[in-house]
Formats: structure tokens, sequence, C-alpha cells
């Protein structure tokens, strides 16, 4: 059996998805979610769902090691962020690289980096004039939104779309694949 551990900054609706996903798996269960952000809906979701929870702040999370030594204690074999916004520290990147995934909502490379998530990106694909966006899960490294690509998914950008219209199609496309393409890293991890 393969830990998950969920990294989440917000509602939580990915990190919900990808725990009821593994809830009745055997190959691999999210046993954390860890947090940024003490009021984050995703709290209160892992809680319903019996997943622990851990609220950290930026002092734990890159300079006392603490989060670092939190997934060390849950036999951590997969970190997943699922709307984390925070740069992974570079001593976690390495402990655990190639087993950090992120999924951002758009088709990288286009509309990624620092302080492109959620409305942003989708404001920005429609800016362009993009005929289709979608979403990229990737594995996670030292820059934002530049790690390996594992995946992508596409939807069109509808004439009348707007920022909320093209968010609902490229939430469903996450909802969808994101936990698929997890479990297919699981299964990579597991024949190691």
């Amino acid at each position: 059996m393969k830990n998950i551990v969920i990294f989440a900054s917000g509602a939580g609706t990915n990190a919900e998805n990808i725990i009821r996903y593994f809830s009745n798996e055997k190959k691999a269960k999210v046993t954390l979610v860890l947090s940024n952000k003490p009021q984050a809906k995703v709290l209160e979701r892992a809680a319903t769902l019996g997943v622990d929870s851990v609220f950290f702040d930026r002092r734990q999370f890159y300079e006392t090691g603490e989060v670092q030594s939190i997934l060390r204690n849950r036999k951590t074999d997969l970190i997943v962020l699922a709307g984390f916004l925070w740069l992974v520290p570079q001593q976690i990147i390495e402990e655990y690289r190639g087993r950090i995934v992120n999924i951002h909502p758009a088709l990288l490379p286009l509309f990624g980096g620092a302080g492109m998530y959620g409305e942003r990106v989708h404001r920005a694909v429609l800016d362009a004039g993009c005929s289709e966006s979608g979403i990229t899960i990737h594995f996670v490294n030292e820059e934002y939104d530049s790690g390996d690509i594992i995946f992508q998914a596409k939807c069109p950008v509808l004439p009348d779309d707007d920022t909320d219209s093209l968010a609902s199609r490229v939430h469903a496309l996450e909802y969808m694949h994101y936990p698929a393409v997890i479990s297919k890293i699981i299964d990579a991890l597991s024949s190691q």
C-alpha cells in the first residue's frame, strides 16, 4: 500500500475527488492532507472523509524542516499538489524527485509560472484568443509549472466563454483525469 499526501491551499474539490477515488483502492491511500491556510475548506473536507490533516506555516515549510519530517514520518510515497500555491522547497524536491505531481489549469508551457493560477489562468487564455485550453499534469521541480509533463487533456474555448464557463470545463477534466493519472504513477512506483 502506497501512501499519498496531498498539499492544498483552498476549497479542496480536487483533493476530495482524489481521496474518494483511492478510498477503496488496495494499492494506495491518501493518508494526509497538508495546508498552508488554516481556514482552507480542504481541511474540513479531509476531516469529513476521515483523512488526517495538518496546517503548516511558511517557517515550518521553508526553514525548520518540520514539513519534511512529517512527510518522512508518514512514509510518504507520492506527493500530490491540488491547488497548492507555494513553491516546493529544494530539500523536499530532492528527497521526493519524480514523486511530486501537480495539476495546472491550462496547456503548459503556455500560461504557467509564478502567479498563474485559478481565474488568472482562464483570463489569460481568453485574452490571448485561444481556441482550446485544458489541463496539464506534471512532475514538480524547482520552478513553477516547468517540470516534465506527464499528461494533458484539452477542451474547446467557446466564443461566449467567460472565466467561469471555461473554468467549469477545465475542472471537469481535472476531476476526470487527475486521479487516474495518479493511479498510473502509483503503478509505476510499485513496479520499481
